[in-house]
């Protein structure tokens, strides 16, 4: 792969990002959308607690889907926000991080505490393959009534099933079943609920 062929678009860049394909990242396209990105979370996280209305539209904009019961704490990062699709009654703390590279689909009644870390991106471990600005992401997909401790990390390409939760400091490195409490790094099931 060459990350510096000019035959690509926006469009074909994008288009493998989601597809789970290598691509090249420091496409100067989807820097702007970054940048894109970044301006409305700076204008996010820069507005007053009370608020609440601004930062629903903000929000409404910014994700790929949400719907009115959404709060998320300031501060809240992402890279794109469009590949992030948010079910009902969503709650997040503080310091909620999410890389969209690829889709991050969230269920309903969904409860995330602070400094919580969502990742898609993934790099090469060839350190010639990284430095080109190669890149790939795998999809992150969260069930209905979770509940992700504070401070834990998920990884990409995992899948967390319904009625899971996740202890405070975990890092989810694969899939999570229905109906469990996983901690631990890696997380592993502790309990069946």
């Amino acid at each position: 792969m060459n990350n510096l062929d000019a035959s690509n678009t926006l469009e074909s860049v994008w288009a493998q990002m989601l597809a789970g394909e290598r691509y090249d990242a420091l496409y100067p396209g989807l820097i702007k959308k970054l940048e894109d990105t970044r301006e409305k979370i700076w204008a996010f996280n820069g507005l007053r607690p009370s608020a609440v209305e601004e930062r629903k539209t903000i929000l409404k904009e910014l994700l790929g889907t949400c719907h009115d019961d959404i709060h998320i704490n300031q501060p809240f990062r992402c890279d794109f926000g469009s590949n992030i699709h948010i079910g009902k009654c969503f709650f997040a703390n503080f310091n909620l991080t999410i890389l969209d590279e690829a889709e991050v689909r969230i269920g309903d009644n969904v409860f995330i505490g602070p400094n919580v870390s969502i990742y898609t991106a993934c790099h090469p471990l060839d350190a010639v393959e990284r430095d080109k600005g190669v890149e790939w992401a795998e999809p992150v997909m969260v069930g209905n009534s979770v509940w992700i401790g504070g401070n834990a990390v998920i990884l990409p390409g995992v899948t967390i099933g319904n009625n899971v939760v996740i202890g405070a400091g975990s890092v989810v490195t694969r899939d999570i079943p229905d109906n469990v409490v996983v901690a631990g790094n890696p997380a592993v099931i502790k309990k069946r609920l």
